[in-house]
Protein backbone atom coordinates (compact mmCIF):
# COMPACT_ATOMS: atom_id res chain seq x y z
CA UNK A 1 0.00 0.00 0.00
CA UNK A 2 2.43 2.21 0.84
CA UNK A 3 4.41 1.96 -2.37
CA UNK A 4 1.49 2.21 -4.51
CA UNK A 5 1.06 5.72 -2.67
CA UNK A 6 5.13 6.33 -3.70
CA UNK A 7 4.30 5.19 -6.73
CA UNK A 8 1.56 7.76 -7.52
CA UNK A 9 2.55 10.69 -5.87
CA UNK A 10 5.68 10.38 -8.12
CA UNK A 11 3.28 10.07 -10.95
CA UNK A 12 1.45 12.87 -10.19
CA UNK A 13 4.81 14.84 -9.67
CA UNK A 14 5.75 14.15 -12.66
CA UNK A 15 2.94 15.03 -14.60
CA UNK A 16 2.44 18.31 -13.02
CA UNK A 17 6.02 18.85 -13.73
CA UNK A 18 6.16 18.52 -17.05
CA UNK A 19 3.09 19.87 -17.87
CA UNK A 20 4.32 23.06 -15.87
CA UNK A 21 7.35 23.59 -17.64
CA UNK A 22 8.02 26.15 -20.24
CA UNK A 23 8.40 24.99 -23.64
CA UNK A 24 11.78 24.85 -25.48
CA UNK A 25 13.06 28.03 -26.89
CA UNK A 26 13.75 26.19 -30.19
CA UNK A 27 10.04 25.03 -30.00
CA UNK A 28 8.33 28.59 -29.26
CA UNK A 29 10.65 29.69 -32.58
CA UNK A 30 9.75 26.99 -34.66
CA UNK A 31 5.94 27.70 -33.77
CA UNK A 32 6.13 31.30 -34.47
CA UNK A 33 8.20 30.44 -37.89
CA UNK A 34 5.46 27.74 -39.16
CA UNK A 35 2.93 30.53 -38.40
CA UNK A 36 4.47 33.42 -40.17
CA UNK A 37 5.26 31.70 -42.88
CA UNK A 38 1.33 30.26 -43.34
CA UNK A 39 0.25 34.15 -42.94
CA UNK A 40 2.91 35.79 -45.28
CA UNK A 41 4.65 37.78 -41.77
CA UNK A 42 7.89 37.61 -40.26
CA UNK A 43 8.71 37.06 -36.18
CA UNK A 44 10.12 39.05 -34.02
CA UNK A 45 11.43 36.87 -30.76
CA UNK A 46 10.88 38.95 -27.84
CA UNK A 47 13.55 38.20 -25.26
CA UNK A 48 12.52 39.31 -21.95
CA UNK A 49 12.34 38.94 -18.01
CA UNK A 50 9.83 39.29 -15.14
CA UNK A 51 12.15 41.77 -13.18
CA UNK A 52 12.45 44.06 -16.34
CA UNK A 53 11.14 47.10 -16.46
CA UNK A 54 11.96 47.99 -19.67
CA UNK A 55 10.91 45.05 -20.85
CA UNK A 56 7.03 45.66 -19.77
CA UNK A 57 7.19 49.01 -21.30
CA UNK A 58 8.26 47.83 -24.17
CA UNK A 59 5.26 45.38 -24.35
CA UNK A 60 3.13 48.10 -23.07
CA UNK A 61 4.24 50.67 -26.24
CA UNK A 62 3.81 47.42 -28.77
CA UNK A 63 0.19 46.73 -27.09
CA UNK A 64 -1.10 50.13 -26.84
CA UNK A 65 -4.73 50.55 -29.13
CA UNK A 66 -3.01 52.50 -31.48
CA UNK A 67 0.25 50.17 -31.97
CA UNK A 68 -0.78 46.80 -31.54
CA UNK A 69 -2.51 46.10 -34.50
CA UNK A 70 0.06 47.28 -36.32
CA UNK A 71 2.74 44.61 -34.67
CA UNK A 72 0.23 42.16 -35.04
CA UNK A 73 -0.46 42.68 -38.49
CA UNK A 74 2.67 42.74 -39.66
CA UNK A 75 4.81 40.15 -36.95
CA UNK A 76 4.09 36.57 -35.16
CA UNK A 77 5.71 37.09 -31.65
CA UNK A 78 7.75 34.63 -30.12
CA UNK A 79 8.00 35.47 -26.26
CA UNK A 80 11.47 34.43 -24.32
CA UNK A 81 11.77 34.59 -20.92
CA UNK A 82 15.69 34.64 -20.01
CA UNK A 83 17.65 35.51 -17.47
CA UNK A 84 15.17 35.17 -14.33
CA UNK A 85 16.60 35.22 -10.99
CA UNK A 86 15.65 33.20 -7.62
CA UNK A 87 12.22 31.55 -7.52
CA UNK A 88 11.50 32.65 -10.99
CA UNK A 89 13.89 31.18 -13.01
CA UNK A 90 11.28 28.25 -13.50
CA UNK A 91 9.71 31.07 -15.70
CA UNK A 92 13.16 30.44 -18.07
CA UNK A 93 12.01 29.01 -21.24
CA UNK A 94 15.09 26.52 -21.60
CA UNK A 95 18.07 27.89 -24.35
CA UNK A 96 16.57 30.64 -24.32
CA UNK A 97 19.88 32.64 -22.97
CA UNK A 98 21.66 30.47 -25.46
CA UNK A 99 19.48 31.25 -28.23
CA UNK A 100 19.87 34.74 -26.98
CA UNK A 101 23.38 34.41 -27.75
CA UNK A 102 23.34 32.51 -30.88
CA UNK A 103 21.44 35.69 -31.99
CA UNK A 104 24.39 38.23 -30.22
CA UNK A 105 22.33 39.25 -27.71
CA UNK A 106 24.63 37.24 -25.11
CA UNK A 107 25.58 40.34 -23.12
CA UNK A 108 23.31 42.74 -24.63
CA UNK A 109 20.82 43.27 -21.54
CA UNK A 110 17.14 43.36 -21.96
CA UNK A 111 14.73 43.40 -23.92
CA UNK A 112 16.67 42.02 -26.85
CA UNK A 113 14.95 41.18 -29.70
CA UNK A 114 15.40 39.89 -33.52
CA UNK A 115 13.76 39.44 -36.28
CA UNK A 116 13.20 36.24 -38.58
CA UNK A 117 11.80 35.39 -41.51
CA UNK A 118 9.37 32.46 -41.38
CA UNK A 119 12.44 30.28 -42.26
CA UNK A 120 14.14 31.32 -39.47
CA UNK A 121 16.46 33.34 -41.45
CA UNK A 122 17.82 36.80 -39.13
CA UNK A 123 16.33 40.24 -40.84
CA UNK A 124 17.75 41.75 -37.83
CA UNK A 125 17.96 42.40 -34.29
CA UNK A 126 17.82 45.14 -31.72
CA UNK A 127 21.55 45.78 -31.74
CA UNK A 128 22.43 48.98 -33.50
CA UNK A 129 25.29 50.29 -35.95
CA UNK A 130 27.64 50.34 -33.09
CA UNK A 131 26.70 46.99 -31.48
CA UNK A 132 24.70 48.38 -28.43
CA UNK A 133 21.42 47.06 -27.52
CA UNK A 134 18.52 49.52 -28.11
CA UNK A 135 16.39 47.44 -25.56
CA UNK A 136 13.38 49.36 -25.32
CA UNK A 137 13.71 52.57 -27.48
CA UNK A 138 13.48 56.21 -25.61
CA UNK A 139 16.11 58.33 -27.30
CA UNK A 140 15.45 60.05 -30.10
CA UNK A 141 18.58 58.15 -31.92
CA UNK A 142 17.44 54.58 -30.15
CA UNK A 143 13.88 55.53 -31.56
CA UNK A 144 14.98 56.26 -35.38
CA UNK A 145 16.99 53.16 -35.47
CA UNK A 146 14.03 51.19 -33.99
CA UNK A 147 11.88 52.40 -37.03
CA UNK A 148 14.66 51.48 -39.61
CA UNK A 149 14.21 48.36 -38.36
CA UNK A 150 10.81 47.75 -38.42
CA UNK A 151 10.64 49.54 -42.05
CA UNK A 152 13.22 47.16 -42.80
CA UNK A 153 11.54 43.73 -41.43
CA UNK A 154 7.74 44.73 -42.43
CA UNK A 155 5.23 46.50 -44.50
CA UNK A 156 4.27 48.78 -42.48
CA UNK A 157 4.35 52.00 -44.25
CA UNK A 158 5.77 55.64 -43.36
CA UNK A 159 1.71 56.65 -41.47
CA UNK A 160 2.18 53.43 -39.32
CA UNK A 161 5.78 54.00 -38.67
CA UNK A 162 4.78 57.47 -37.77
CA UNK A 163 2.45 56.20 -35.18
CA UNK A 164 4.62 53.67 -33.46
CA UNK A 165 7.38 56.33 -33.42
CA UNK A 166 4.85 58.90 -31.44
CA UNK A 167 4.14 56.08 -29.24
CA UNK A 168 7.77 55.44 -28.30
CA UNK A 169 8.77 58.82 -28.09
CA UNK A 170 5.81 59.70 -25.56
CA UNK A 171 7.29 60.35 -21.62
Amino acid sequence: MKFTKILLFALAFGFIHHFSAQEKAETVIAKAQKKAKAENKNVMVFFHASWCSWCRLMDKKMNLPETKNLFENNYVFASLDVLERGEKEKLENPNGEKMMGEYGGKDAGLPFFVFLDGTGNVLDTSLNDKKENLGCPSTPEEITAFIAKLKKTSRLNDAQLKVIQGVFAAK
